[in-house]
């Protein structure tokens, strides 16, 4: 019985290691409906699945199933005045929703593509639904002068209950401020602007962090190379992990995320262009990588995947 354990435990990490090679990567789950998106995030209440994303204040989606998905308006009925600063179109981006102490939170960047003149923004809600949310203004923000830029947030709650918000995008590559659970907006008093990860080669292409806790580590889920190109975009997804939120992340061969590491989870297989602008939920049935592609067989259109993800013996995650 123990060589037999010993055997299914071996070809568990196999099989693990096969799914994580291109060749083997599965298609996104089955989804219907009003599913052409940029960077989603999604998030299930009391009355369904609610799914935002980039552009049109911000776009909403539900789903009674996760399967059939319908538009539902925007996060926003007006853009906040305050948009106009960094955006001349109004057009947020990369939205990151989760929920809280009985609240909804929802951070979001405003950002001219190719700029670091950018902000974080947050809102707020009690339902989470399209329409409910009230802005709370700016959380961080950045100019032509910064070294980082202040866009694709995402909040990580931390084993000991603190709050974190990495975010970044190309220049030096992901950073990491703390956050007052309060007011969702940074700490007072703690200046401290932490790298997670970038690469040593311009343009430093890694961006869109989201962090989940599993086991005894953090892990740093992130985007490299070249988003929004159609059926010419070369994004992936990669990760690392730490013991510590904080950092420092690196990928299973040891390598740190700051000197460009990261194992790649998923990326072009099939007519599944440029993977990217993920974020990992928590359902029922498992995690849940929820990413866009570029369908190479509709014209490169931006399109909704969702897969589940599972996690090898070793700890690290794969696409089912």
């Amino acid at each position: 019985m123990r060589r037999l354990s010993r055997l299914v435990g071996t070809a568990s990490a196999a099989l693990a290691l096969l799914a994580s090679t291109a060749f083997a990567y599965p298609g996104p789950g089955h989804v219907t409906g009003d599913v052409v998106v940029h960077d989603p995030t999604m998030i299930r209440t009391s009355t369904g699945y609610v799914l935002y994303s980039t552009h049109g204040y911000l776009e909403a989606r539900t789903s009674a199933d996760r399967v059939a998905f319908s538009r539902a308006g925007s996060a926003f009925r007006t853009p906040p005045s305050w948009w106009r600063t960094y955006s001349s179109g109004n057009d947020p981006w990369a939205p990151d929703i989760s929920q809280h102490g009985g609240r909804y939170l929802l951070y979001y960047a405003v950002s001219g593509f190719g700029s670091n003149h950018s902000a974080i923004g947050l809102a707020t809600s009690t339902t989470g639904q399209p329409g409910s949310w009230s802005d709370q203004g700016v959380v961080y923000a950045t100019t032509t002068s910064s070294d980082h830029n202040a866009i694709d947030p995402n909040l990580l709650v931390d084993s000991s209950g603190r709050w974190w918000l990495s975010f970044g995008s190309h220049w030096t590559g992901i950073r990491m401020i703390r956050l007052d659970p309060s007011t969702g907006k940074r700490l007072p008093g703690d200046g401290t602007l932490h790298h997670l990860a970038t690469r040593p080669d311009a343009p430093h292409a890694v961006e869109a962090p989201h962090i989940v806790r599993h086991g005894g580590h953090y892990y740093l889920f992130a985007s490299y190379d070249q988003c929004c190109a159609g059926t010419s975009s070369t994004y992936k997804i990669k990760v690392g992990r730490s013991t510590s939120p904080t950092g420092p992340y690196a990928d299973r061969s040891g390598r740190s995320m700051l000197n460009g590491g990261g194992t790649t989870v998923l990326e072009t297989h099939g007519r599944i262009v440029g993977p990217g602008g993920q974020s990992v939920m928590r359902d029922v049935d498992g995690d849940l990588l929820v990413y866009h592609y570029y369908d190479g067989a509709d014209n490169g259109t931006p399109k909704l995947g969702i897969n589940l993800l599972g996690w090898d013996a070793d700890g690290w995650p794969y696409v089912r």
